[in-house]
C-alpha cells in the first residue's frame, strides 16, 4: 500500500502477544509485580549469539519487525505507567466508592484533604521513587533500553510522577527526558475535581522543562462538572492520541504516564486483555500498527452520565 493508499484509511492496532507475563490469561493482575519479573519479559527460546540479554534480543525483534514490513506497519513497545497514590485515591478509600462517586468526588476537598487536579502523596512519592529505582537497575543489570520518547498526561498526578520516575535517571544523550504533555491522556474526564487539570501557566511553572503541546488552552475547557465521559468516548480520543504518536514518532520504545481509566483505555484499543494496574505500577505492551484502507470501524456510543444519586443509608 505503501505510496498506493486509498484516499480513506486509518490504523488498525493490536496487540502482539507472547513476549509479556501480563498477556497470559493466569496472570493475576491482583499480585502482579512487575518490579520482580523484569517488566513481565518472557524469556527467548533460542538466544541469538553475542546478545546478553533479553531486553536487546526483543530490540533486536523490533527492528527486524519494522524492517520487514515496509511502512504501511509499525510497532512500538509502549511502557503504560500509572500514577503514584494520589490524594484522591486515600478519599475514596476512606469514603468507599459509592460515597465517593456520588458527593465527595464532586467537591475540592473535605477539610482536611484536597483532591482538586489530585497530587501525589508520600506514598505515591514513594512508588515513583521505586519505579525510578527500578529503571535504574534494568538499564545496569538486564541491559534494557531507554525510552525514546515521553508522554504524560498533563494532570499533576502524573507529571509528578514522571518527574520523579525519570529525570535523574543515568540516560543515553540520544535518549533524555524531555516528556510531551498531551491533552488527550488524560484520565476519564468529567464530574470528578481530581480530573480537572490545572492551567497551563501552572504546569510550565512547576514542569518548566516539559513540552507543553500547542493546541492545550490556559484552562481547562474539555472537563465537565455536570457529566462524566462514558468508555466509548474515552476510547475514542485514546485512539486519536495513539494515531498522533504513531504518525509523528517515529521512535519504538515510548513510555506513557496516565491514569487507571485511561491504560484500562487503551489496553481495549489495542486488544490487550485487561489488565488493572495498582497505583505507581506499569505494563509494558507490544503494539502493531497497520494502515488498513477503509474507514474505521466504530463502536455504539454511550451517552455521559450525571453523578448518581447518594443512598440514604
Amino acid at each position: 500500500m505503501a505510496g498506493q493508499r486509498g484516499p480513506t484509511y486509518y490504523r488498525k492496532y493490536s496487540t502482539v502477544t507472547g513476549y509479556f507475563l501480563q498477556d497470559d490469561a493466569d496472570t493475576d493482575p491482583r499480585s502482579f509485580d512487575y518490579t520482580a519479573v523484569n517488566f513481565g519479559l518472557k524469556a527467548f527460546p533460542h538466544a541469538a549469539e553475542g546478545v546478553e540479554s533479553r531486553w536487546q534480543m526483543l530490540e533486536e525483534q523490533l527492528q527486524r519487525l519494522n524492517a520487514l514490513d515496509g511502512s504501511d506497519v509499525q510497532y512500538k513497545i509502549l511502557f503504560l505507567g500509572r500514577h503514584g497514590q494520589g490524594v484522591h485515591n486515600v478519599a475514596e478509600a476512606q469514603y468507599a466508592t459509592p460515597a465517593w462517586d456520588c458527593k465527595w468526588s464532586l467537591l475540592e476537598g473535605d477539610g482536611t484533604l484536597s483532591w482538586a487536579d489530585a497530587h501525589l502523596t508520600a506514598v505515591g512519592i514513594s512508588q515513583a521513587e521505586k519505579a525510578h529505582d527500578f529503571w535504574a537497575a534494568q538499564f545496569i543489570n538486564q541491559k534494557m533500553p531507554a525510552p525514546q520518547g515521553y508522554y504524560t498526561s498533563p494532570l499533576d498526578r502524573c507529571l509528578m510522577t514522571a518527574q520523579v520516575t525519570f529525570s535523574e535517571l543515568d540516560l543515553p544523550t540520544e535518549r533524555p527526558f524531555v516528556p510531551t504533555v498531551k491533552e488527550l491522556l488524560r484520565e476519564t474526564n468529567g464530574l470528578h475535581t481530581c480530573d480537572r487539570r490545572s492551567s497551563r501557566t501552572y504546569i510550565r511553572t512547576h514542569y518548566p522543562k516539559y513540552i507543553i503541546e500547542s493546541s492545550m488552552t490556559e484552562n481547562d475547557k474539555l472537563w465537565s462538572a455536570d457529566l462524566r465521559e462514558p468508555d466509548s468516548a474515552l476510547d475514542a480520543r485514546l485512539t486519536v492520541l495513539l494515531d498522533d504518536v504513531f504518525e509523528n514518532d517515529q521512535n519504538t520504545w515510548i513510555s506513557f504516564t496516565s491514569h487507571s481509566g485511561a491504560i484500562a483505555g487503551l489496553l481495549r484499543v489495542v486488544g490487550h486483555r485487561p489488565f488493572p494496574l495498582l497505583t505507581g505500577s506499569v505494563i509494558p505492551v507490544l503494539v502493531k500498527a497497520e494502515l488498513v484502507e477503509g474507514i474505521r470501524p466504530g463502536r455504539k456510543a454511550e451517552g455521559e452520565t450525571p453523578a448518581p444519586e447518594c443512598s440514604e443509608e
